[in-house]
């Protein structure tokens, strides 16, 4: 694989992995992911740091568009939270990736009796 589709499938992985994450969080609580109770809480500081480390490109987005609509951010700002989450979705997937390819790396080099 070249370059450019490496990032192309890192930024995937890490949009898919933070989308299902983020589905997953929603159902289970009920409420719209977002920088919120339940998923962020400064009394939970370690739930918060995974919740928002899992899916925090969506929590972004969301908040950026619920701000957009009510006035109190410009079409500019909305565009460069839109430019994080795209960075931090392909950020995530580059970590994914490379956790997945160290664990692979670990399985491949064990040696399994048959």
């Amino acid at each position: 694989m070249g370059g450019v589709e490496l990032v192309l499938f890192a930024f995937a992985v890490g949009l898919t992995a933070g989308g299902l994450m983020g589905s997953a969080m929603e159902l289970a609580s009920g409420r719209r992911l977002a920088f919120v109770e339940p998923y962020v809480s400064p009394s939970h500081i370690l739930r918060s740091l995974a919740a928002t480390a899992c899916a925090g490109p969506f929590m972004l987005a969301n908040d950026a568009l619920d701000a957009r609509r009510q006035g109190r951010i410009t079409t500019l700002a909305l565009m460069s939270c839109g430019c994080t989450a795209i960075a931090w979705a392909l950020a995530q997937g580059v970590v994914l990736l490379a956790i997945a390819s160290w664990a692979t790396g670990l399985l491949g080099s064990a040696h399994f009796p048959a």
